[in-house]
């Protein structure tokens, strides 16, 4: 579980993260988060250098769960949308949080060095039972499948979930 403050957490290599950030966060052509009006209304994820911001359905404590795998993964059939991306990982080191999650307060972990392949899913679930400090929207697992990447790719949406999705 992670708190999805307004609606986002975010999955980064922070150290070339912060650099890269250091460097255009002033730029005013470069939506933050990288939340451009697609990546709000049909991918669900807005796409940073060394960061991947996942939109959520809800404003409070999601479930959420990363696996690292050595091979493209089967997709999870019961997933309602599922976008794939890149994410350059040069240290090895993940860290979660959100808006409201400073990094270093969040879940972080180990995976390998280098460029990665990440499959968003978002998997509709019941409530879990734990408190979510009962907001509104719809419960889904956002899961993260990252396996090693050969060579960069573009964004691509594997399955387009319902639009608007989140309320």
């Amino acid at each position: 579980m992670i708190d999805a403050d307004h609606g986002q957490f975010y999955v980064q290599d922070l150290g070339p993260y912060d650099v890269w950030m250091a460097e255009h966060a002033a730029d005013p052509d470069l939506p933050p988060a990288g939340w451009t009006q697609e990546a709000v209304y049909i991918h669900r994820i807005g796409v940073e250098p060394h960061s991947i911001s996942v939109g959520t359905a809800r404003d409070d404590m999601v479930e959420s769960l990363i696996i690292v795998h050595e091979f493209e993964p089967m997709t999870e059939p019961t997933a309602e949308h599922i976008v794939e991306t890149d994410l350059d990982v040069p240290t090895g080191q993940l860290t979660m949080s959100s808006p409201g999650v400073q990094p270093e307060d969040g879940p972080s972990m180990a995976v390998p060095a280098g460029l990665l392949r990440a499959r968003v899913s978002y998997i509709p679930t019941e409530a879990p039972d734990v408190d979510t400090n009962d907001g509104p929207g719809d419960h889904f697992l956002c899961r993260i499948d990252l396996w090693p990447a050969g060579q960069t790719r573009e964004l691509v949406i594997l399955k387009q979930g319902p639009n608007p999705w989140a309320g």
